[in-house]
């Protein structure tokens, strides 16, 4: 197994650097967009984020990466966005902003060295996270994952070399930093660690593989505030990878299993997903098993990550008890349940 804690010390997760001003960033987008305007700092783990807002009002998302972000690893998101601007138009995700010489990023020169700046638009909506929960909101969630999935389906872009720390895949790499998980929810992180060891055969044999968004969270998904069942937009593509076509729905799902009435919302995120794209039987199988891992991964990432860096720990930790909950709810949920909540569920 791959200790993540070693494995790349100067990743994009770990990085520091020092923050760009809001002066620095206007003249940037002056200078490689020939945009005047205003900005303003966003929250972000990974990179910075301001809003960008042009001289008439129009609003835009800049991004500036960190230094230690692998440029191969933009490229790829970059693919992304201009798929499915091509191939599926109607699914609502940012689209790039090309620079004045037509390029979708523009490289700039730091003092901790190469940076990438791409500039999209913005997309007008509320997050998801923000808005009232309900069965009929989860079913059109489900059905936009379904949707998004099928357009980045022949998506052909090569992920970059390595290890994402977030992907399910590689779910078993994290017992190296187990241990920095509290005593009274160790055992539960484990037991899902060996699950999963027992069923890497299977998980291993899964045919559907593609290019997955694997963050499909209520922080990134963007509902109609005055409509909030339907989804306006989808964004964040930063954890994407080349995976099992279940783990982009275990991803969500794991979203869904910290409320009263999860069972409800699940069988009707399921529901929507089924609507526009069916899922094969050993997929079925192992969704519960896939949905505990990423819940295992948050509570094991989060906790690992707040104790290296303390000064972030309320961002790090920010769904950690939503995890926590939801591993507690479904530690018995089976593929037969999701079949008693969804009864088409395997139906062709």
């Amino acid at each position: 197994m791959t200790d993540p804690s070693a494995a790349r010390k100067t990743d994009s997760m770990s990085a520091t650097w020092e923050p760009t001003s809001l002066d620095a960033a206007q003249q940037a987008v002056a200078a490689v967009y020939g945009l005047g305007g205003a900005v303003r700092r966003l929250s972000s783990e990974r990179d910075e984020t301001f809003l960008f807002t042009r001289a008439d009002g129009t609003p835009f998302v800049l991004k500036i990466a960190n230094p230690a972000e692998d440029p191969a690893a933009l490229v790829f998101q970059d693919g992304a966005l201009l798929h499915l601007e091509a191939a599926a138009p109607a699914v609502p995700v940012p689209r790039l902003v090309p620079t004045l010489e037509g390029k979708p990023s523009e490289t700039l020169s730091t003092a901790e060295g190469p940076r990438i700046m791409r500039l999209l638009t913005f997309l007008d909506g509320e997050l998801q996270y923000r808005t009232p929960a309900s069965e009929a909101q989860s079913r059109n969630v489900g059905r936009a994952l379904a949707e998004l999935g099928l357009g980045l389906e022949g998506y052909a872009g090569r992920a970059p070399e390595g290890k994402l720390m977030w992907d399910i895949s590689h779910t078993l790499d994290l017992a190296a930093v187990v241990d920095h998980v509290a005593p009274e929810r160790r055992p539960h992180v484990e037991a899902v660690l060996a699950e999963f060891d027992r069923s890497f055969p299977a998980i291993g044999a899964l045919t559907r593989r593609q290019i997955i968004h694997n963050d499909f969270n209520p922080h990134n998904i963007l509902l109609d505030p005055a409509e909030p069942t339907r989804v306006v937009g989808i964004i964040d593509f930063g954890d994407m990878v080349h995976a099992p076509l279940v783990n982009d729905l275990a991803v969500a799902l794991s979203y869904h299993v910290a409320t009263d009435n999860w069972a409800a919302r699940i069988g009707a995120f399921l529901q929507g997903y089924q609507s526009a794209r069916t899922l094969e039987e050993a997929e079925i199988e192992l969704l519960p098993l896939l949905t505990r891992a990423r819940l295992a991964m948050s509570i094991i990432i989060a906790e690992w990550r707040s104790a290296r860096f303390p000064e972030n720990s309320a961002y790090i930790m920010r769904n950690h008890a939503t995890a926590w909950r939801g591993l507690q709810n479904t530690a018995d949920l089976t593929a037969a349940g999701l079949k008693r909540l969804v009864p088409n569920l395997s139906e062709a």
